[in-house]
């Protein structure tokens, strides 16, 4: 009994020692699980909406607007936890051939291609961003919701996020002996 519980200690300090958490961690955890919570009410929204749209026959004006705006934001930060659980697009095929040094530098390429391209699209789209976030864009809708003045500086913020994120996981994943998988269920304990 004492065996298997000093048994099951050493395996939770051995998960968080291959992947341990930081500030940068942190900061990605937080908002995705907060921003999880949008999941619900974009289904609450979409289900009132069929109601009245079908039922009543009085469709509203703003739920898919609504829906589409918080369906973006789930989206944007959802990429930023991808990147946390390494979940993201790789050809393994090459990958799991080569030896972990060659992991490595494959790892540093791509971890450079995404800093570049976080940089060119911050820098391309920092303009623009800020001029409708400081005019407070909006829609141009009937409902006319600030869409794009939130959205816009969103996107650049989870891009940032996403590089930074990227960057967070060579350096923890370089340490390791050998790539390791993730299982993000162990966050839950």
């Amino acid at each position: 009994m004492i065996n298997k519980e000093l048994q099951e200690q050493n395996e939770k300090v051995a998960s968080k020692d291959d992947f341990p958490i930081n500030w940068i961690d942190r900061v990605s955890l937080f908002l995705s699980h907060t921003i999880k919570y949008l999941i619900p009410v974009i289904v609450i929204v979409m289900m009132y909406e069929i109601f009245m749209r079908y039922v009543l026959f009085k469709p509203t004006l703003w739920a898919n607007e609504l829906c589409l705006w918080l369906a973006g934001v789930c989206y944007l930060v959802g990429g930023i936890y991808a990147t946390r659980l390494r979940s993201h697009i790789r050809i393994v095929l090459l990958y799991d051939w080569v030896e972990r040094p060659t992991q490595r530098i494959f790892d540093l390429i791509s971890t450079i291609i995404i800093v570049v391209f976080a940089a060119a699209v911050i820098y391309g789209g920092w303009e623009d961003a800020y001029r409708s976030f400081t005019t407070w864009e909006r829609f141009a809708t009937y409902w006319d919701p600030p869409i794009p003045a939130t959205m816009k500086p969103l996107t650049l913020l989870c891009v940032f996020l996403i590089a930074l994120q990227s960057v967070n996981n060579l350096i923890i994943d370089w340490r390791n002996p050998k790539e390791k998988q993730y299982d993000p269920s162990k966050e839950l304990k």
